[in-house]
């Protein structure tokens, strides 16, 4: 018996959501995984109905369940909101809250998505991509931080930094997933310009000794991102700082597709996890049944694998999508002339369907 804490979030977050637990509703009903869904409130929708976006009974159900599945926050009906209470600082709270430090961000190419892409075939077919990005320290966390007035002008500041155990930390989560990969690690920082950087290479060759079996390399940030479009399958394990890493998977997403494509899954030491989608809350087509819930589903796939121990049922969602893509269903978002385009709802049935087939 598992308890997942639903949060469905702000925008299409609802609508993604409502799949994955069509999803979660089959494996109970099939497999009897007795998965039970505990609802709750983050972001906006918190704010609105709290005052807060990260309400003190989040936190409680949190630390009460076994994973926590997440659907987006964010909107511009909060932009203008004291920074503090906007819904991004919920999502930011319940990270740092429940010491989520290592965030899981594949990339996958399914192979019937080439087209999709935005770089010629023979440069993205094929691409598995694992980025470990770090996420409750740096520059998102650092203090001091503000806007001020200074020499009688408006100044801003943010601190980007890291303590060495922080940055080992991440460095261990990366190095042992890459044991169970290819065995490649590239760390990603800025060490040429930021200190912050020289600490952050200095620890990853430390921590390398102890997985002699990985081959540690290093590159500088803005070489990363070139390398990332020139030629993405020379990577295998790529970890970097919370910035950069926020940068660089959403720079990924591009090569397989669409965003809408893309889970992530967020750690913390014991592998407890919160699992989302990386795409924002997309109000433009928040409630038009045009979003892709094939991250949000495949976000419920990864939950298995790293929370809840259960791989061979993770793998089992995995072939539902990639059948449902075989047959040529596509949502808007990854959709070609010739494709049988289906809405939000009808893409979760699909699934579904493929499943439990």
């Amino acid at each position: 018996m598992s308890k997942i804490l639903i949060l469905p979030g702000d925008g299409i977050g609802i609508e993604i959501i409502a799949q994955a637990v069509k999803v979660i509703d089959s494996l109970n009903r099939n497999h009897d995984m007795g998965m039970t869904l505990v609802d709750g409130l983050l972001g906006g929708i918190a704010y609105d109905e709290t005052g807060s976006p990260l309400p003190d009974e989040t936190i409680r159900s949190a630390k009460e369940c076994d994973s926590i599945l997440l659907g987006a926050v964010g909107g511009p009906k909060w932009e203008s909101l004291e920074r503090s209470l906007r819904p991004e600082r919920g999502l930011l709270g319940i990270r740092s809250e429940l010491e989520l430090f290592s965030n899981l961000r594949p990339a996958i190419l399914y192979p019937q998505l080439a087209s999709a892409s935005s770089l010629k075939n023979e440069i993205v077919s094929g691409l598995d991509l694992m980025i470990v990005r770090e996420l409750v320290g740096g520059i998102y966390f650092g203090q001091p931080r503000g806007v001020e007035i200074k020499n009688g002008e408006r100044f801003g500041i943010n601190s980007a930094t890291y303590y060495e155990s922080e940055i080992s930390r991440i460095g261990h989560s990366a190095f042992q997933i890459a044991q169970k990969r290819g065995k490649r690690v590239c760390s990603v920082d800025k060490a040429n310009v930021l200190e912050v950087g020289e600490l952050w290479r200095e620890v990853m060759e430390e921590v390398s000794k102890d997985y002699p079996d990985v081959k540690l390399s290093h590159l500088y940030v803005d070489n990363a991102a070139m390398q990332l479009v020139k030629d993405p399958k020379q990577f295998d394990v790529m970890v970097t700082s919370n910035l950069f890493g926020d940068v660089l998977s959403d720079c990924a997403a591009m090569l397989t597709g669409s965003i809408g494509m893309l889970p992530s899954a967020s750690l913390d030491k014991n592998n407890f996890g919160m699992y989302e989608p990386i795409h924002g809350s997309a109000p433009d087509i928040s409630g038009k049944d045009l979003a892709n819930p094939l991250a949000t589903i495949l976000s419920v796939s990864m939950m298995l694998k790293y929370s809840l121990n259960k791989a061979d049922l993770a793998e089992k969602i995995n072939k539902a999508v990639s059948d449902v893509l075989d047959q040529g269903f596509r949502t808007r978002d990854i959709a070609s002339d010739a494709e049988k385009v289906v809405g939000t709802e009808e893409m979760g049935d699909l699934v579904v369907q493929a499943l439990e087939s």
